[in-house]
This record gives structure tokens, C-alpha cells and sequence, in this order.
């Protein structure tokens, strides 16, 4: 089975909310809510890709020192296996827009289980939780 890695960081704004990103149409998923990120290149950092990806999709800034591994899922998906860690940030420059057409939503953490999410996702929610 090919193995997927993908970077993906809890965003929290001083009221405590996470960021959410709801999957665009035409893409996989589609309309299910995930924290932002994205696949790690080859040869690329996890803090690499996020940042990267961070300025694609959201135009914030983020520097490495501000991304603190928090923990990771690892899920089978029917023809792939996805190995995601899971960073927190709360310090950025810039606000958080939508770049790629897709839905932004500030959300407590208490709240995140109302948002329709990928599998690999899931298991997240607790950890924000205990966090939050």
C-alpha cells in the first residue's frame, strides 16, 4: 500500500479556536472539514511543507520555530495509508484567507465533533480537546 505523508497544523487565535478548511469541490473529500496543510514533497521537512502550504492556502506566515509537534494520525484509507503529524500554532502573521476558493470557520474545541471530517482526522479532535 503507498504510503501518503501529509502536514497538517491546529491553528489556535487567542480566543482559543481552531481553524478549520472545508475541502473544495473537485477534490477528494470534497465538503469535509480538515485541519489546513498538505502533502509533504519529496525530500521536504514536515515544518517545510506546512509553511509552504500555509502561504498557498491561507497567505499567513509562519516560521518553523512557532510549529510545535503536537501528535499524528495514521490511517488506512481503501488504496492509500496516510501518516499525518499534527503541529499547533498560535503565532502568525497575516490573517487567514481563503485562497483556493475553500470555506474558513473559527471553531472551539468543544465544538469540532459538529464539523463533518476525514477519517484521519478524527482521532485529532480528542487530543485538541484535552489541549483546549
Amino acid at each position: 500500500m503507498r504510503l501518503v505523508l501529509v502536514s497538517a497544523v491546529a491553528l489556535i487565535d487567542a480566543d482559543g479556536r481552531v481553524l478549520l478548511s472545508q475541502r473544495p469541490q473537485g477534490k477528494t473529500l470534497a465538503g469535509l472539514w480538515e485541519f489546513p496543510g498538505g502533502k509533504i514533497e519529496q525530500g521536504e521537512r514536515p515544518e517545510a511543507a506546512l509553511i509552504r502550504e500555509l502561504k498557498e492556502e491561507l497567505n499567513i506566515d509562519v516560521t518553523a520555530s512557532c510549529l510545535a509537534p503536537f501528535t499524528f494520525a495514521s490511517h488506512a484509507y481503501e488504496d492509500f495509508h496516510l501518516l499525518m503529524p499534527l503541529y499547533v500554532c498560535r503565532r502568525w502573521k497575516g490573517d487567514a484567507m481563503a485562497m483556493e476558493g475553500q470555506a474558513l470557520k473559527w471553531v472551539h474545541a468543544k465544538d469540532l465533533r459538529d464539523y463533518p471530517m476525514p477519517p484521519a482526522d478524527l482521532p485529532l479532535i480528542p487530543h485538541l480537546q484535552d489541549l483546549l
